[in-house]
C-alpha cells in the first residue's frame, strides 16, 4: 500500500534534507510536486487543497525559516499532516458494554465484510482474549453463509446457523439471544451487501441495527476503489450511526487514497486494515505509523510488535545457541530463517516497516518475491536430513534428484546454495566483535545495494 505515493513523496522531500536554507520557490515547487502526488494516488480534491493549505501554512512560518536544519523541520511538518489527515491516533474498538458487545459489519457487495467478520472474530479471541460468536444475515447469498461458517472454523470461534428463507431481522436477534444466554463477549453481525447502494439496501442495514443496538457499526470498504470508497462511505455515513472503517484489500493498492480520503469525508476513524488474504491479516491503523511509511521512515513500532507475536522465539534461541557453540549455520537452518520472513508478511513487508528501506522493497520483491521464498523451501524439504546438515555433499546427480523432487529445475538448486552461503558468511560476520553493528550499517547505508543473503 501508498508504494506510488511513497515513492513521489520521498523523493520531493529527500531534495530538501540538509538545504541549509529554504526559499518561497523551493517550498513552492515541492508542495507541487506534493499536490500531484496526491492527486495520483486518488486522494479526493477536497483533501489535497486543504492538506496543501495547511502545510503552506506552516511551512511559510517562523518554524521552518529559523530551522537549523529548514529541510528536517518541512518534513515533520509533512508528516505531522498526513497523521492529521488520518486521524491522529489508533481509535481502537469500544467494547465496553454490557455483554454481549455487537459488532454490525455493513457495506457493498465484494468489499471483504465475510472475511472481515471472521479476522476480526480472530483478533479479538487472540489478542484481546474475547469468546465471540459470529452470525451472517446474508439470506441473499447462500455461499456468504457457508463462507463464514467455514472461516469460523479455522480460526477458532462459535458461528450461528443461518439460512437463506429466514428473515435478517429474526437471525440477528436470535444470535444475540443465543450470545447472552451463553456468555458471549461479542457478537460479530455480518450483513448483506448489493453491487451498488440503493434504498432496500440502507433500509435493511437500518432495520437490522435498530433490531441488536450494536455498540460499534463498522463499514467495509475495499481500498482498491480509491475516490468512490470516500463517497460510499459518506452514504453509509448518512444511512447508519458509523462508528469506524474497516479498508480491505490494502495489500493490492499501491495508491492509498482511500486511507487519506475517508476520515476527512466521514469523520469517522479507519480502525482496522486488511492486509492480505489470511485470517490473521488484520492490522489496527496507526496513523502515525502510516504516515512514516508513506514518507519511507519504516514502522519500527509495528514491526516489533509483530516479532513479539509471530516470531518463534524458542526456535532464534536454538540457533542463537548452535551458532555461540560453534556449529555451523546449516540449511534446515536457512529453512527456518525464511519461513520466519513469511510469518511476517514476507520480503516485502518487512522491509516496507524497515527505515530507509521502503524505496528498496520494489526491487527486493522483484528480485525475491514470497511465491520464491516458498520454492526454496520446497527445494530445502527434497534433500535428506544429511544433506541439510552438510550441503558440501550435493553433487550433480543429488541436485537433480532434489530438483524433480521439488518440482524444480537444477538452476534453482545451484542458485538456493549460493545464496545459502552468503547467509552462511553472514552469520559468521555476525559472531565477530562489532559484527551486528557492520551487518546493520549495510542494512541502512549501502548505496542502494542489498547485504550478502538479502539479494535473492
Amino acid at each position: 500500500m501508498f508504494d506510488n505515493l511513497s515513492g513521489r513523496l520521498s523523493d520531493a522531500m529527500g531534495r530538501l534534507r540538509g538545504k541549509g536554507r529554504l526559499t518561497e520557490d523551493n517550498i513552492k515547487d515541492t508542495l507541487r510536486e506534493v499536490r500531484m502526488a496526491l492527486l495520483e494516488a486518488d486522494v479526493a480534491l477536497p483533501v489535497v487543497r486543504e492538506f496543501i493549505a495547511q502545510v503552506r501554512e506552516r511551512a511559510m512560518g517562523a518554524e521552518v525559516m529559523k530551522s537549523l536544519t529548514p529541510g528536517q523541520a518541512l518534513i515533520k511538518i509533512v508528516k505531522d499532516e498526513l497523521v492529521q489527515v488520518m486521524g491522529e491516533e489508533n481509535d481502537a474498538l469500544d467494547l465496553a458494554a454490557k455483554p454481549p458487545a455487537v459488532v454490525l459489519l455493513a457495506g457493498l457487495q465484494g468489499s471483504g465484510k465475510t472475511t472481515s467478520t471472521a479476522k476480526l472474530a480472530r483478533y479479538l479471541t487472540e489478542r484481546e482474549k474475547k469468546k465471540v460468536l459470529v452470525v451472517s444475515c446474508d439470506i441473499y447469498r447462500p455461499a456468504a453463509i457457508e463462507q463464514l461458517r467455514t472461516l469460523a472454523d479455522e480460526v477458532g470461534v462459535e458461528w450461528f446457523p443461518s439460512a437463506a428463507d429466514q428473515d435478517p431481522e429474526r437471525i440477528a436477534r436470535a444470535a444475540l439471544d443465543h450470545a447472552r444466554k451463553q456468555f458471549f463477549d461479542v457478537l460479530l453481525v455480518d450483513t448483506a451487501g448489493r453491487l451498488h447502494i440503493d434504498q432496500d439496501l440502507m433500509d435493511e442495514v437500518q432495520r437490522l441495527h435498530k433490531a441488536v443496538t450494536p455498540v460499534e457499526t463498522l463499514f467495509v470498504v475495499d481500498s482498491m476503489t480509491g475516490q468512490d470508497a470516500a463517497n460510499t462511505a459518506r452514504a453509509f455515513h448518512d444511512a447508519l450511526p458509523l462508528t469506524g472503517v474497516i479498508l480491505t484489500k490494502t495489500d493490492g493498492d499501491a495508491r492509498g487514497g482511500a486511507a487519506l480520503s475517508i476520515r476527512h469525508i466521514t469523520g469517522k476513524p479507519i480502525k482496522f486494515l486488511g492486509v492480505g488474504e489470511k485470517t490473521t491479516a488484520l492490522e489496527p491503523f496507526h496513523p502515525d505509523r502510516v504516515a512514516s511509511r508513506i514518507l519511507g521512515m519504516g514502522d519500527v513500532l509495528s514491526l516489533v510488535e509483530e516479532v513479539e507475536r509471530k516470531v518463534d522465539r524458542s526456535e532464534a534461541e536454538k540457533l542463537s545457541k548452535k551458532l555461540k557453540k560453534g556449529k555451523g549455520f546449516d540449511l534446515e537452518d536457512f529453512k527456518s530463517q525464511m519461513e520466519q520472513v513469511n510469518k511476517l508478511g514476507g520480503i516485502g513487508g518487512l522491509m516496507d516497516k524497515m527505515p530507509g528501506m521502503g524505496n528498496m522493497s520494489e526491487q527486493v520483491k522483484g528480485r525475491m518475491d514470497d511465491k520464491q521464498v516458498r520454492r526454496l523451501v520446497a527445494i530445502i524439504n527434497s534433500m535428506t536430513p544429511d544433506e541439510r546438515r552438510r550441503p558440501d555433499i550435493i553433487n550433480g546427480s543429488r541436485k537433480r534428484r532434489i530438483a524433480q523432487g521439488s518440482g524444480t529445475q537444477v538452476q534453482e538448486v545451484n542458485r538456493l546454495l549460493k545464496q545459502f552461503k552468503q547467509m552462511q558468511k553472514m552469520m559468521k560476520q555476525m559472531k565477530k566483535k562489532g559484527g551486528m553493528q557492520r551487518m546493520m550499517r549495510q542494512l541502512g547505508g549501502g548505496g542502494g545495494q542489498l547485504p550478502p543473503g538479502m539479494g535473492f
